[in-house]
């Protein structure tokens, strides 16, 4: 943390400009070395014309942005060199900044010190990295409220009230003496609790919606060989993405695909057909698409309208039972064979094109895309934040067993400190100093 980084903060290659990016306690001092004006006599958030150099020579005409600590992103003196594009010339740039004396930046470390300086928390460090990868609108949305401190805000007033709690209990037990302070009952924790697990499971529930929106649906199409699933993936995409024969075992490796859907990005896996073979190279694709059918959120399930069930299809079914899954009887157009029954079930023919749409309705409905709304979204990103989020609703619910079988309040404590290091561990705020500070803020004990 103390020594001064640099890296280039824009996509390696040909285009209209490149930025490299320092940022530390020296930022301004090391970057002057190179430039041909004078960098430490400029303002705060101004941008200069300069050229970079190298010795006499002239390695490319910029424009730098200088920023003076604290009003940074990472709260550090930073350094903006706005380069023209190309590879040659910022990577020039970098290897002039490294003999400097500055260390390259690790993944991430911009906002990794713009969290531990204070600029930002966990839950907005988060929202930094998911709109960069946001591939919708409606994920970009919901992500600039994560950036704005939504979630962070919701969480550090849910910890306000648990402080409030364990204050009055606190007090009450130490200074029973005081008239002044609220008694905090069996009933007044009650309502006060509820309240909390309500607040909690939104913030679950829209977090897994949110992984819907920012990240999209992983659906992996499986099935035994030419059952049609490759003829499906294209149907789905509008495009002869997958190579389509009427020979078994033509996909031997995975193919994937994306598009849109009611604003949700689907993560198509077409799958080599799964069944017992010799060809080494077959079993390949097979291990591959078991293991896609692992990971996948939404399983399509290809039979043959054509053919009875097979042993293959009764193992797929087997194997695919605890996912979300539909199952697609597909090639209706040829004679019906198959006999079977579930509730997820689209009819399929891709020859005649039909089918293709209500099985777009199913997903829809499965996930109830069209029911996603955006407006002051809040959640949290990582399966680790939302563990954590889920563990406090389970300390909420010991708590409630408690009061039922009228365990003493000061008894009760326990479980809400835990859930108030837990959310404090959410947005990266948890210091026992914090407990401490707050014990007596809210009353007059001390008169």
């Amino acid at each position: 943390m103390n020594d001064t980084i640099c890296a280039i903060s824009t996509t390696l290659g040909v285009g209209a400009i490149s930025i490299v990016r320092v940022s530390g306690k020296e930022a301004i001092e090391k970057v002057n070395n190179i430039t041909n004006i004078d960098l430490t006599k400029k303002k705060s958030h101004t941008i200069s014309y300069a050229y970079i150099k190298d010795n006499n020579e002239i390695i490319d005409e910029v424009l730098i942005s200088i920023m003076k600590a604290p009003k940074t992103f990472t709260t550090e003196d930073t350094v903006e060199i706005n380069c023209h594009g190309g590879i040659a010339t910022t990577e020039k740039v970098l290897e002039l900044l490294l003999k400097q004396g500055i260390r390259l930046a690790e993944t991430g470390e911009f906002t990794k010190r713009a969290f531990l300086n204070g600029r930002i928390d966990l839950t907005e460090a988060e929202a930094v990295n998911d709109l960069i990868n946001t591939k919708t609108d409606k994920a970009r949305k919901i992500v600039i409220n994560n950036l704005k401190g939504t979630t962070s805000n919701k969480i550090r007033k849910l910890r306000e009230r648990l402080v409030k709690i364990i204050n009055n209990i606190e007090v009450n037990i130490d200074y029973p003496e005081y008239q002044d302070i609220e008694e905090m009952t069996v009933e007044k924790i009650k309502e006060e609790i509820g309240s909390i697990e309500e607040e909690l499971e939104s913030i679950i529930t829209n977090s897994e919606n949110s992984k819907i929106i920012t990240n999209g649906i992983n659906i992996a199409i499986i099935g035994r060989p030419n059952v049609g699933k490759s003829s499906i993936l294209n149907k789905l995409i509008e495009e002869d993405k997958a190579i389509v024969t009427n020979i078994p075992g033509t996909t031997r490796d995975i193919v994937e695909a994306s598009f849109n859907l009611n604003g949700i990005t689907l993560n198509l896996i077409d799958t080599a057909g799964i069944r017992e073979t010799e060809d080494i190279v077959e079993q390949i694709g097979v291990k591959k698409s078991k293991e896609a059918l692992e990971k996948a959120d939404l399983v399509l399930l290809i039979l043959n309208n054509n053919e009875k069930l097979t042993k293959e299809d009764k193992e797929l079914l087997e194997i695919s039972k605890n996912k979300k899954r539909i199952i697609v009887v597909n090639k209706t157009d040829l004679e019906k064979k198959l006999d079977i029954k579930d509730e997820n079930i689209v009819y399929t023919n891709t020859i005649e094109e039909k089918g293709i749409e209500e099985l777009l309705d199913k997903i829809s409905e499965l996930y109830k895309l069209e029911q996603l709304e955006t407006n002051d979204f809040y959640y949290v990103s990582t399966i680790e934040q939302l563990n954590k989020i889920k563990s406090t609703r389970n300390n909420i619910k010991d708590i409630k067993a408690g009061l039922k079988e009228n365990i003493s309040i000061d008894m009760l404590e326990i479980d809400l400190r835990e859930i108030w290091q837990t959310l404090g561990e959410v947005i990266g705020e948890t210091y026992t100093e914090e407990l401490l500070d707050n014990l007596f803020k809210n009353f007059c004990v001390g008169k």
